[in-house]
């Protein structure tokens, strides 16, 4: 599969088949998450990788909007280090990003569970404590995501984009042309 149709088919899956991952379809999803580019090449953001259904179904607590993780075979917890680079959030999104384009090209489907809050604090605190105490994370690290990965129970019908000149600006944000 090419990158471009990863990038078309992939969509919020939040209802999973009960079908184990195999071992080599795992490798292939913690190799695409280790080649996850960050700032300054900067070990700002790592993983933690769950398969116990046990701690999974308690991992789907962490917000009111996680019970899909439930049902996925597969939780990664993407956590990330503000005292190493000043990237840090970036780092960890676009690693989650590589993740999710992985599962997709491997069949799989992926939800993204927002644990860190940027504009509630307190809440942010609640659910990244939350999963700190359920994984051992230490009090340094912000937990930025939970996202579950799983065979798809149900393809939903693609999302209505937005009208591409909604999206792009050439030149300026208002189109128009300047001289330099």
């Amino acid at each position: 599969m090419k990158v471009i149709e990863a990038i078309e088919r992939r969509r919020e899956i939040t209802r999973f088949r009960p079908k184990p991952i195999p071992e080599e379809t795992f490798q292939a999803l913690l190799h695409a998450l280790h080649l996850a580019p960050a700032g300054n090449n900067a070990l700002s953001r790592e993983s933690v990788v769950v398969r116990e259904r046990g701690r999974l179904d308690a991992l789907a607590n962490t917000t009111p909007y996680m019970a899909w993780l439930r049902e996925a075979a597969l939780g990664v917890v993407i956590v990330a280090n503000p005292t190493v680079s000043k990237y840090w959030l970036q780092d960890a999104t676009l690693a989650g990003g590589f993740l999710w384009l992985a599962a997709v090209e491997q069949g799989l489907g992926m939800a993204w569970g927002a644990v860190y809050h940027s504009e509630d604090v307190a809440e942010s605190e609640r659910r990244e404590n939350y999963a700190r105490g359920l994984l051992a994370i230490p009090a340094i690290k912000r937990v930025v995501a939970i996202l579950g990965i799983g065979y798809p129970a149900i393809e939903p019908m693609p999302k209505k984009l937005h009208p591409k000149n909604a999206v792009f600006h050439f030149e300026t944000y208002d189109g128009a042309s300047k001289q330099a």
